[in-house]
């Protein structure tokens, strides 16, 4: 179990951490969203220890966090950290050595994430050959080298093809269904929501959410979704509705009254043919947008 407690961190006059408290559960897939400067990096480098907090701390297993278990920690970071004139296999070896292990070791692992990664044809080509996903292809194996007790990955995502993010998200789901906490920011949040067992929502330096994609839905207006020809056409002196989003054959909308959704419902059927009418489940990109104006 790894936890940030009411960790706070400021550059100068600017809050860049502000109390926040984070539980990354073993087994547990957790993605980090925010905008950017919204405290993201920062809270990845204080988990690290390449910052210090000015207050609060982090733990592992309820202890407080040292330097020898954070060396057990696979790190991606926003900025990556290759050696462009080094060939792949030999970097994937060379980052193994430094984690103590053997060059076979070092050596049978490299091949398997060459080939987990489909840069097996790749290993003897230097990194900076390679064009940008693959790179990034790499950091990750660097990352995953030594078998990580917990695995902290700062855009992990940023540059891959479509087919090279589904590959990336089946194998951070089998670090983390092997018991590793795994904790990765992204700008994707479709992606996210469709990969992760927790969502953390980061504004100005503040948690301002944090669980199950459908624990973020709760609790909110419903919004339904009406298509009728001409629909924009007849809301004039519809009652007890905000509308969300309106075009000319369909209307998003939040009763704000009760029976305002059936009464508008009626109406247009008096009027026209109803072709759907019915409760939308929000993506998590519109409720985040929610969540931070």
């Amino acid at each position: 179990m790894l936890e940030l407690h009411n960790v706070t961190k400021c550059f100068g006059d600017r809050r860049a951490l502000d109390d926040v408290t984070i539980t990354l559960a073993p087994g547990a897939l957790t993605g980090f969203v925010g905008s950017n400067g919204a405290g993201k990096t920062t809270t990845m480098r204080i988990i690290m220890g390449l910052l210090e907090p000015d207050s609060g701390y982090v733990t592992w297993d309820g202890s407080p966090l040292t330097t020898e278990q954070r060396r057990t920690f696979g790190y991606m970071p926003e900025e990556r950290g290759l050696y462009p004139k080094q060939p792949v296999r030999e970097q994937l070896i060379y980052f193994g050595r430094l984690h103590s292990m053997t060059s076979a070791q070092a050596a049978r692992r490299a091949d398997h994430l060459l080939e987990t990664f489909d840069l097996a044809d790749r290993g003897t080509t230097r990194i900076e050959q390679l064009s940008l996903g693959n790179q990034q292809r790499v950091q990750i194996a660097v990352a995953l080298m030594h078998h990580p007790e917990a695995l902290i990955l700062d855009e992990p995502f940023s540059g891959l093809d479509p087919e090279a993010v589904d590959a990336m998200g089946i194998l951070v789901r089998t670090c983390a269904e092997s018991g590793v906490p795994v904790l990765f920011s992204s700008h994707q949040l479709d992606l996210v929501e469709r990969l992760c067992d927790q969502i953390v929502v980061i504004s100005a330096g503040k948690v301002v959410a944090a669980g199950t994609a459908e624990k973020l839905r709760a609790g909110r207006d419903p919004v339904i979704r009406l298509d009728a020809p001409n629909i924009g056409d007849r809301l004039q002196g519809a009652e007890g509705i905000e509308v969300k989003k309106v075009t000319t054959g369909s209307v998003l909308f939040t009763p704000k009254q009760a029976g305002a959704g059936e009464a508008l419902l009626r109406r247009t059927l008096m009027q026209s043919e109803v072709s759907h009418f019915g409760e939308v489940i929000l993506p998590l990109s519109e409720i985040y947008k929610e969540m931070v104006s």
